[in-house]
């Protein structure tokens, strides 16, 4: 009946949303690449690693802005040809992070890249009704969500591996031809998108009161805690495991990539559950962190352990927060928001995590991470049970 009901339309837009889940998963895996190349990073542009951990914050706090300022500015603007541009941007920037001759430069890669993140990522996200049936919206919101969620979990390992043939310069060079294949894709994949007249998923002015005064707050809240804890020890890890547990080169990218791996495994094991009941999930999700964290400082374990648990529990997280954010009916604002919190996290984690780094030790950012989660567990658990409690 529809255009989407014709098979042929069917497929193309099926291909359109597998598109937006590639972009999706590579703004975001250019968004983590300094994680495991801080020490080469920082060696060759000659700075500290709490310093170099700065391009981490840049883009964090950059897309922590643009989002919700893009979401607000570019009404009008049609959705595809606002995503081509991002895409194109990213690509800029990846290039020009790998040519950057010093600290200043590649931080204003990192700018660039911060801008296509936020604003990519939250048009993006609510996409699924554009370019499906209404039957399928859930199932292509979930593949185009997966794009963020694997690329948390599997950006960092795919940059160790790149980078252990020919330098870290090789993995941003990489990320850079990616992006430009994905304009091509996405230029030719993606329908025209004209913005919505009426933004609102919250259907009435009662409803968008409710939503904007509590489940919004609380996930925002849970958000930051949860992320800013992750980053301020995960962005270190990798001095973390050269300096604690003397791991060499291969030590670490096997690491890596085994806890990617166990991320994967916990983002597509966490999507049932967080349907039904997101603050239980996440409360799991943050106590497995927290558990892994403080594990890699006490317990004389190979970290192999501790970064499997620690991936099973993140991985499922950005998942869980996003299907909170559209049980409770946040709109294309809403996911804006959340984006926005998400990446302000990214960037304080990092920050925070840098100056502990340099200010006290490598180990002692693991405290700060292990703290953040279980403050976060303990705010959703309190939250969970006081609400079923008033049920």
């Amino acid at each position: 009946m529809t255009m989407t009901d014709v098979p042929g339309a069917v497929r193309a837009r099926w291909l359109a949303v597998t598109s937006v889940a590639v972009g999706t998963f590579t703004i975001v895996t250019s968004e983590m690449l300094p994680v495991s190349l801080l020490t080469s990073i920082a060696a060759d542009l000659g700075v500290s690693a709490g310093t170099a951990g700065l391009t981490m914050s840049a883009p964090g706090l950059v897309a922590a802005v643009s989002a919700p300022l893009l979401a607000v500015t570019t009404r009008r603007v049609d959705r595809r040809m606002i995503l081509i541009g991002l895409m194109a941007l990213l690509a800029v920037a990846n290039l020009a992070g790998a040519l950057a001759p010093n600290h200043p430069v590649m931080l204003a890669a990192r700018v660039l890249t911060g801008v296509s993140i936020g604003g990519f990522w939250a048009f993006a996200a609510g996409l699924g009704p554009r370019l499906v049936p209404e039957r399928s919206v859930g199932r292509a919101t979930s593949i185009i969500l997966a794009g963020v969620s694997v690329a948390s979990v599997l950006g960092v390992p795919a940059a160790t591996f790149v980078s252990s043939f020919a330098g870290w310069r090789s993995a941003f060079a990489a990320a850079g031809v990616l992006a430009l294949a994905l304009l091509a894709l996405l230029a030719t994949t993606l329908p025209p998108l004209r913005p919505p007249a009426e933004p609102g998923t919250p259907r009435t002015p009662d409803k968008r009161s409710s939503w904007l005064s509590g489940p919004l707050k609380l996930v925002l809240v849970l958000t930051t805690l949860t992320i800013s804890g992750h980053f301020a020890a995960y962005t270190y890890v990798r001095p973390f495991m050269e300096q604690v547990s003397h791991a060499g080169a291969a030590l670490v990218g096997t690491a890596l990539l085994v806890y990617g791996a166990a991320g994967v495994v916990g983002n597509f094991t966490a999507g049932a559950q967080a349907a039904k009941s997101p603050w239980r999930t996440l409360v799991v999700q943050v106590g497995l962190m927290t558990v892994a964290m403080a594990a890699l400082v006490l317990v004389d374990l190979p970290p192999l352990v501790a970064l499997v648990v620690w991936g099973l529990g993140y991985g499922g997280v950005g998942v869980t927060l996003q299907l909170w954010i559209m049980r409770a009916g946040g709109g294309e604002l809403g996911t804006a928001l959340f984006v926005g919190a998400f990446n302000v996290s990214i960037a304080l984690g990092a920050f925070v995590g840098g100056r502990i780094t340099d200010g006290v030790s490598v180990s002692a950012v693991m405290w700060a991470g292990a703290g953040l989660t279980l403050v976060s567990a303990a705010v959703a658990g309190i939250w969970g049970r006081s609400r079923t409690t008033g049920s």
